[in-house]
């Protein structure tokens, strides 16, 4: 199959391979023992979701042993190393992590630039990587990224953290169940104020919607699958400032159902706007705001203990924001489970989120 055939079928030969993974992971595990730990390190410290990670992995400690971290700039070292994030880890150099003896798994946190190179060293040197998201800016590097993984039999587990959120799981569920009925609209607002550094920073990459909306594209998708046709709309508002497309709206076509995902840079208080709602001709799901989430959920009829009409659903707390995502990434090295979301959706997703973001394919 060429790059062309895989692009066009999403990665399903990717899907098939992580299907392999898993039992390969299965018959390691019986053999090492289900329960022991996995020994990861961490690439990067440059990622907005670095630190985060980083304590996620340290407070998991019956799931996972922190062999090290690396980070190349010294500077950037000298300047994080007090925090309580990385304090008393070791710090190495890439070479030394990927040559550490046991080494299982890598979360791959650097400048959204170095993650698709840095996960192909990861992976290459045989580990199974934690990608923080999104995949870099062009399709074909993500697309080989994920087959060499994949021939390897090697997990890569994109960092996109509403999978793992339980009212995004919930809506999952219901949409899966058929309680929604034929979804025909998906609406969906990740927003927030930035400053002028940030800003600075940002305007290196195609914009609001490659920065923030990915996360609710990768939603979208889960509900929806690949959409046939995208359509970007781009706004800049501080031209006199910086070239930051900071004001995104993005339109998905499907069959039956249209979506749209909008997402901005300027929102005074955006975080508490932050919404998803999917809705079908037997019930609609509403999450707003997105952490912590608040869901409300509309059926035609009752479904299981959840009545006709609207109500609010209770949702379990979350541990932190991280927690499940990386307890899952420890099962699935494990061998215990297999992903949720294999090659063909992350591929998908990443297709979505550069057309949505008005950045042209390969």
């Amino acid at each position: 199959m060429n790059r062309r055939e895989f692009l066009r079928n999403g990665g399903t030969c990717a899907g098939m391979g992580l299907i392999a993974l898993s039992l390969a992971g299965q018959s390691k595990a019986r053999a090492a023992g289900s329960a022991k730990r996995v020994k990861i390190g961490q690439i990067g410290t440059g990622h907005a979701h670095a630190a985060g990670k980083m304590a996620t992995l340290r407070k998991l400690s019956e799931d996972y042993e922190v062999v090290g971290i690396v980070e190349p700039d010294p500077e950037q070292q000298r300047k994080l190393k007090d925090r309580s994030a990385y304090r008393g880890l070791k710090w190495l150099t890439e070479e030394q992590l990927l040559n550490s003896p046991g080494l299982q798994a890598v979360a791959v946190e650097t400048d959204v630039s170095e993650l698709v190179p840095a996960g192909m060293r990861c992976v290459s040197a045989g580990v199974h990587i934690h990608l923080d998201k999104p995949a870099g800016v062009t399709l074909a590097e993500f697309a080989t990224l994920l087959g060499q993984a994949t021939r390897r039999r090697l997990t890569v587990q994109m960092g996109y953290m509403f999978r793992y959120n339980p009212a995004f799981e919930f809506c999952f569920e219901a949409a899966g169940k058929g309680w929604l009925g034929d979804v025909f609209e998906v609406h969906g607002v990740i927003s927030k104020t930035i400053g002028a550094q940030q800003r600075r920073e940002l305007a290196a990459y195609p914009g609001s919607m490659f920065e923030l909306g990915c996360h609710l594209i990768d939603a979208m998708v889960k509900v929806l699958g690949k959409p046939d046709k995208v359509t970007s709309y781009s706004r800049r508002t501080r031209p006199e400032q910086d070239n930051l497309a900071d004001n995104q709206l993005a339109v998905f076509e499907y069959p039956e159902c249209t979506a749209t995902i909008r997402s901005a840079l300027v929102e005074v208080a955006g975080q508490q706007r932050r919404q998803f709602v999917v809705c079908g001709d037997k019930g609609t799901v509403e999450i707003r705001p997105l952490e912590p989430p608040r869901l409300l959920l509309a059926l035609d009829a009752p479904r299981q203990k959840y009545e006709k009409g609207y109500q609010q659903v209770n949702l379990p707390s979350i541990p932190g924001r991280y927690d499940n995502q990386l307890i899952d990434f420890a099962r699935i090295i494990r061998g215990q489970k297999e992903s949720e979301y294999p090659p063909e959706h992350d591929l998908a997703v990443h297709e979505a989120v550069l057309k949505a973001s008005g950045v042209p394919l390969d």
